[in-house]
């Protein structure tokens, strides 16, 4: 793995910095961009406990830093905050820009087994193998204190990785995620072209599967999802219901909160992104 991380910019927030970075990916093939909100704590010397953040499709590796209004109170917990880009770019893969269709060509948080996606479609792979090491190595976060959450596509991903990598993170959060894959035509498409026509290999990435199938509950403290109830791809796409009763058969403690009157976009997830912080911020103090 190359340690080399590209400083693109940096920015003065909260008494901590907002930066931007690139890297030469080993896993994914291609260079790969990255946020990281570092707070006051990390600038002077202590390690502080990160939260890795997911977004959605269409997003970047900027959405959540400038839309989400996350900093001010990462500051004042000490908390780090790290965005990866949600999909190779660059590729010239034929179908790649249909990712803003949610099609072939979005990240889904996988790595795919299927041509043409298997080259460089690796993102599973590049978050837990590659750029989690790499951050934790040259910059002030604490590699052991991690906690992981997104949105839509991130959401999906924020629980799947979690559920597949035991231990790894510490805390869980989720808005509006994607908890069904294999039970929506946003899933079935991506899974069809990534992972081919084997349903079975499909399970190993939906939420509701993998928790259905945990011995325990996998997060004892609880688990943080906000819904808005006036999201236009709820009852078709997200379906938190068979989450919610894949938990309750596992006993896995569930905040799900349903709010009237809350869409699908950065609006809603500036609305409860405080509680979100708070929520890594206790499970990642004990």
């Amino acid at each position: 793995m190359s340690t080399a991380i590209e400083l693109l910019s940096s920015h003065a927030c909260f008494g901590g910095e907002q930066r931007f970075y690139r890297h030469a990916s080993r896993e994914i093939g291609l260079p790969m961009q990255f946020s990281v909100y570092l707070p006051p704590r990390a600038l002077a010397g202590d390690a502080a406990p990160a939260l890795l953040y997911l977004a959605g499709l269409t997003c970047t590796e900027e959405t959540f830093m400038v839309k989400a209004g996350a900093q001010r109170l990462a500051a004042e917990l000490g908390l780090a905050l790290i965005a990866p880009d949600t999909s190779p770019r660059g590729a010239g893969v034929a179908g790649e820009a249909d990712a803003w269709d949610f099609g072939e060509g979005a990240g889904f948080y996988l790595d795919a087994t299927q041509a043409p996606w298997a080259a460089h479609w690796r993102m599973e792979s590049w978050l837990l193998r590659e750029l989690l090491p790499l951050v934790a190595a040259t910059l002030p976060v604490d590699a052991v204190r991690l906690g992981i959450f997104g949105h839509s596509m991130g959401g999906h991903g924020a629980l799947t990785l979690a559920l597949r990598h035991p231990g790894r993170f510490r805390s869980l959060s989720a808005f509006a995620p994607i908890c069904a894959p294999t039970r929506c035509p946003w899933g079935e498409k991506a899974f069809g072209g990534y992972l081919g026509a084997d349903r079975a290999a499909w399970a190993a990435h939906d939420a509701t599967a993998l928790m259905h199938s945990q011995a325990a509950a996998p997060y004892p403290a609880g688990i943080l999802i906000d819904q808005g109830l006036a999201d236009k791809f709820l009852a078709e796409q997200l379906h938190p219901h068979l989450f919610e009763a894949a938990c309750a058969s596992v006993g896995q403690p569930l905040t799900l909160r349903r709010h009237a009157g809350y869409d699908h976009g950065y609006y809603f997830i500036q609305s409860f992104v405080d509680d979100h912080l708070r929520h890594h911020a206790r499970q990642l103090a004990a």
